[in-house]
């Protein structure tokens, strides 16, 4: 593949941009999209320039060998070149897959307890401050959306929006069930449960990816409850938010004021739509394609963590680790992220035709 001939026009757009914001004129939501689309081109670039100085650097020390003087250097280059050519075009074909316009994206995560009780809310928990550590470890921002918590300090049902650069990209792949097999604190006899979680990674909309008609929402106030039941609050501070045309609702009692909930009732409602027309959209592309990670089904079993063995275990790509404490901790999660990232991008590549 001539691929010099492939990024030339992504460098000459590159260059347009540059030409246009340097130009000035540009009102402030042109001037916003072409960064952003400058940003992205960037780093295709960069790969261009490199090799094309490699390539013209081949061609020069191919020229030299008929050199006496200049050939055993030539020789050297030229070996140097066979190696990092290749590499090159393997991180050239990577930054030519098609691209998810939702990586760069922040995300909401929604967590939630399944089978084993108390023990199921504990580990969500858990979850959650795997994640929130992850996420600081990235320098991205964490806020806590909603929160139902157990008796025992655990997390029926955790929502939260982590903001930062390219948050989802990465997130993406945690969709799905979570099992869990450990000796539970509330266990006398020292045997090993399974219980297990949800995980849904949300790409958040933008006001640009959804656009709500007032007419077809129904928002319900009512007072906010705690666990078990009992109000929390003595005034109507809840909301429930209702998409009327497609039955979706979110509900909000996190915080004390009306207004705070609401917002952010419809900012998880405009997520939720965003993530239903992706999914159907993914859907129909994918009718023929089985097996492949980043399905977003949240139905399917998706990784085993044992706390005895202290092992990790992806089913999807089959990779097994046995630092499960620092899975947990946040910082060991990087691994995981970077080899589903890995095995995606493979899946891709196996599939581009170019």
């Amino acid at each position: 593949m001539d691929y010099l001939a492939k990024l030339s026009p992504i460098a000459a757009r590159h260059k347009d941009i540059s030409d246009k914001m340097s130009q000035g004129g540009l009102s402030g939501e042109e001037f916003v999209k072409l960064s952003k689309e400058y940003a992205e081109l960037g780093p295709v670039v960069d790969l261009y320039n490199e090799y094309k100085s490699a390539v013209d650097g081949k061609a020069g020390a191919e020229e030299m060998l008929s050199d006496p003087d200049m050939a055993e250097l030539a020789q050297a280059e030229l070996a140097e070149l066979k190696e990092k050519i290749p590499a090159l075009e393997d991180k050239i074909k990577i930054a030519l897959l098609p691209k998810d316009s939702a990586d760069s994206k922040n995300a909401i995560l929604e967590i939630r307890a399944g089978t084993g009780g108390d023990e199921a809310a504990l580990f969500a928990a858990d979850l959650f401050t795997m994640y929130k550590n992850y996420a600081g470890l990235q320098g991205w921002r964490v806020e806590v959306m909603d929160a139902s918590e157990s008796d025992l300090g655990g997390y029926k049902e955790i929502i939260m929006s982590v903001s930062g650069d390219h948050v989802f990209a990465k997130l993406k792949y945690e969709s799905g069930g979570h099992r869990v097999q450990r000796v539970p604190k509330t266990e006398t006899q020292g045997r090993i449960h399974t219980s297990a979680a949800t995980v849904a990674v949300l790409p958040e909309a933008e006001d640009v990816d959804v656009v709500l008609d007032e007419k077809d929402l129904r928002i319900d106030v009512y007072r906010s409850q705690g666990s078990g039941g009992q109000s929390v609050n003595t005034t109507d501070s809840a909301v429930r938010v209702t998409h009327i045309p497609t039955g979706l609702f979110v509900a909000m009692q996190e915080e004390k004021s009306q207004h705070k909930n609401k917002a952010k009732a419809m900012k998880l409602l405009k997520t939720k739509l965003y993530d239903m027309e992706r999914q159907k959209a993914d859907a129909a592309r994918a009718a023929d394609r089985k097996g492949q990670i980043g399905s977003g089904d949240r139905s399917e079993r998706i990784r085993t963590y044992n706390f005895p063995q202290s092992r990790m275990t992806d089913h999807r790509i089959g990779l097994t680790l046995y630092n499960l404490d620092e899975i947990m901790a946040g910082p060991g999660l990087a691994e995981v992220v970077d080899a589903l990232t890995t095995q995606a991008q493979a899946d891709a590549l196996a599939n581009l035709e170019i």
